[in-house]
């Protein structure tokens, strides 16, 4: 007992001794407090270091990188392109730790045309499109520079003109910000969300922002109205229109607002008169999936019957630019049809503004005037600290080019005292200093004009490292010329950094060599137009007709009376006579496989006697290369099945349902190689299937021994045919009723044809 007491007394001395420790300290925080400030760290972090660009070169932390990165590894403009994936990698392995994919993504949207006005990388391979395909993965597509980036973004990084701070790791050094010439910031926008706020900035045009910035250098007192005289507005790499120009001055003054932005459109005229409407410019909105999306709105009008004016919908977009044709009707108000897709689709839609930049290291929401005054503060300081740089350089050579061209002159004397000293530190404290200890002299004379030497330590190295041949007359000759003209540059420097208006000067011939070398005309229109409106048509009442089509392709739609009062003439007349509904489509089954469909309200409304019109010229059927197996109506084929036969014996039953379609074509069937469609039937109560060979032989079979299959199933076999034996013909027949038959001139009953398995040979009756 005695021993566990002492253990407990030496365990409280040794916990005093710990708590009485004075490095030790427990420091008391408020739970909340902790989490606010953590937040608020990593909120900060975010902003400025991987969602928001600086107003200063319009980049974010990412873009910088790799850009500098390909700078780095020399990747230039007049150079071989090099694997994306070699820059990711040395980007993410120097600079920005945080994956591979977010510096991938940087760098295919730096080079993709349609995104940016301005592409800062020449991207080779697949860097997607404007209907939103992606890029090809990073191990195929290969990128450099583009000169732009070369002389307006990185030309003057040599010349110490920005910061330059440890990277992730303190093994590396990267720029703090970019030498951006230019207002890059407005040139190719800026989109990007961080903690709690958001940056979108729409693009301009290059030649209009720099003629604002210059004008904002020679007169600063420039107010945003004035500056828009420069800048229209935005101008986006998709063209388009942007219709709310009166609003445009609010939104340059508080750096915030919406441009309202249509896409283009033009009329053509199309075929058999009707009326093409061709989107040729979108809005910068609709990249990617919005084109997909319009597509489907617009489709979405005709099917909802908000019109009816739609014969077609075509995506004819290429690398060449954006191309999408509807195709209308006859009597389409056109005007009335582009506000109807304004306002129910895409093709008008609007651009959040929201000018959101690091400006002195804090997100600010800026102004026209303001983003291009930080722009030419930082062009003043970094064109200031290059010329301190460069008129340092400069006087720097001025001291070695005084120092050779005064020791030419004593150059006898400099040659004695270099063949009597013993090493190089006696002589260059002979030159610098005048002491002649240690050196033997050939005169008294010349040890006294030794002691009257007072070369700077610069002068004297440059001395002692010169060469013999600069002692030729050509090259002392060159040496003088060369120390004039570095003088002439003293006094330009000089003059650029203590007079502001030549270093304007300076400034307005680099902006100006820029945009006469880089502008593109403007691509966005700018106008001032009222909200669409559009008025509904009418629909017209579903009703039913009568479809007729002669055996030469001739169609129109009949009133059924008139069916009614001219039976055995219509019969007798036309090769398909069925009733359709004016809303609905006329299917046509080729033998080549396809369905075509047809809108009943594109055909001709006619009497008995009228011709019609060729059913090619409303459809995307061609009689010269395929043939019509089959004609019925689209809302018959809902309620029934449908028979198929092919020339080579292949059979099957599919449901009429899968035949619902909004496309003009689709395939119907699957036919193997050199077979062709011979026969479609519309399955109603008949319950056996009859095939007609062209050696003659005939084989009846039960239809429920055919197995319903989807349309893009080939089949099963219907008959087993001889070599080059092809079935001609394919009837359905009902079970009790008289089934006369004429083929190849004979006659017969089916209803005496003996009943056989799907498969079989058939037997001889033609």
């Amino acid at each position: 007992m005695a021993k566990d007491d002492r253990s407990k007394k030496g365990n409280r001395q040794s916990e005093d001794s710990f708590a009485q420790t004075p490095q030790e300290q427990i420091l008391k925080t408020e739970y909340s407090e902790l989490m606010q400030k953590s937040y608020i760290d990593y909120a900060m972090s975010v902003i400025v270091a991987r969602a928001l660009p600086d107003v200063r070169d319009g980049l974010k932390p990412v873009q910088r990188r790799t850009l500098y990165d390909m700078h780095e590894l020399g990747i230039r403009s007049d150079r071989p392109f090099r694997k994306s994936a070699r820059i990711v990698g040395d980007t993410m392995g120097k600079y920005h730790p945080h994956g591979d994919s977010s510096i991938y993504e940087a760098l295919v949207v730096m080079a993709q045309d349609f995104k940016k006005g301005l592409p800062l990388i020449n991207g080779h391979g697949n860097f997607g499109n404007i209907e939103g395909d992606g890029a090809a993965a990073m191990r195929y597509t290969e990128a450099r520079l583009q000169e732009v980036t070369e002389e307006a973004f990185l030309a003057d990084l040599d010349k110490d003109v920005v910061d330059f701070v440890p990277n992730f790791d303190e093994n590396e050094k990267e720029p703090s910000v970019l030498p951006v010439k230019i207002p890059h910031f407005l040139i190719n926008g800026s989109e990007g969300i961080a903690v709690g706020m958001a940056t979108s900035t729409p693009p301009h045009n290059l030649a209009e922002v720099i003629d604002a910035q210059i004008a904002l250098m020679e007169n600063p007192e420039l107010t945003n109205a004035e500056l828009m005289r420069y800048v229209k507005g935005p101008d986006f790499p998709t063209g388009g229109i942007v219709v709310n120009r009166d609003e445009l001055p609010e939104i340059y003054d508080t750096g915030t607002g919406r441009v309202r932005i249509r896409g283009k459109i033009e009329v053509e005229k199309g075929r058999s008169g009707h009326v093409n409407l061709v989107v040729t410019e979108i809005p910068y909105t609709m990249i990617g999936s919005g084109i997909g999306k319009f597509l489907a709105d617009v489709a979405a009008l005709s099917e909802k019957k908000i019109t009816s004016d739609i014969i077609d919908i075509t995506n004819q977009s290429d690398k060449e630019g954006v191309r999408i044709v509807i195709e209308l009707k006859k009597d389409t108000d056109i005007e009335n049809f582009k506000a109807l897709l304004y306002k129910k689709t895409r093709l008008e839609d609007t651009f959040g503004v929201n000018m959101l930049a690091i400006r002195d290291g804090r997100p600010e929401t800026l102004s026209l005037r303001e983003i291009l005054k930080a722009n030419t503060d930082f062009l003043y300081q970094t064109t200031t600290r290059k010329y301190q740089n460069l008129l340092e350089k400069e006087r720097k050579k001025k001291e070695i080019q005084e120092g050779l061209i005064k020791a030419v002159n004593v150059i006898d004397l400099i040659i004695e005292i270099l063949r009597g000293a013993k090493d190089r530190k006696t002589v260059k404290n002979c030159l610098v200093n005048g002491e002649t200890g240690g050196i033997r002299f050939r005169s008294e004379e010349s040890e006294i004009m030794a002691t009257q030497l007072a070369f700077t330590e610069a002068q004297a190295d440059a001395i002692l490292d010169m060469r013999l041949y600069k002692l030729i007359g050509l090259e002392i000759e060159a040496l003088i010329k060369e120390h004039q003209e570095t003088l002439s540059n003293i006094y330009r420097y000089e003059d650029i950094l203590e007079e502001h208006d030549s270093m304007t000067k300076v400034l307005r011939a680099d902006l100006t060599a820029i945009r006469d070398k880089y502008e593109r005309p403007r691509r966005t229109k700018i106008v001032q137009a009222e909200a669409v409106t559009y008025t509904v048509r009418e629909e017209e009442e579903d009703r039913e007709l009568l479809f007729v089509m002669d055996r030469f392709g001739y169609a129109k739609t009949m009133e059924p009376s008139v069916y009614t009062r001219n039976q055995e003439a219509v019969d007798s007349g036309y090769k398909y006579c069925f009733t359709c509904r004016s809303g609905g489509k006329i299917c046509l089954f080729t033998n080549t496989g396809v369905l075509h469909t047809v809108k009943v309200s594109d055909l001709p409304m006619g009497r008995l006697r009228d011709k019609g019109i060729p059913i090619d010229n409303i459809g995307n059927y061609d009689s010269s290369k395929e043939e019509i197996v089959l004609a019925c109506s689209q809302s018959d084929l809902n309620l029934y099945r449908l028979l198929f036969v092919t020339a080579q014996g292949m059979v099957k039953i599919v449901s009429g349902g899968e035949f619902e379609t909004r496309m003009k074509t689709i395939n119907a069937t699957k036919l193997g190689d050199g077979d062709s469609l011979v026969f479609a039937g519309v399955i109603t109560d008949q319950k056996y299937a009859v095939l007609m060979t062209r050696n003659g032989y005939l084989l009846k079979f039960p239809l429920d021994q055919v197995t319903e299959m989807k349309k893009t199933a080939a089949g099963m076999l219907g008959m087993k045919l001889s070599k080059e034996d092809l079935i001609e013909r394919a009837v359905l027949a009902k079970e009790t009723e008289p089934a006369p038959l004429e083929h190849r001139e004979a006659k017969i009953d089916l209803n005496d044809v003996r009943t056989g398995k799907r498969g079989g040979k058939g037997s001889k009756r033609f």
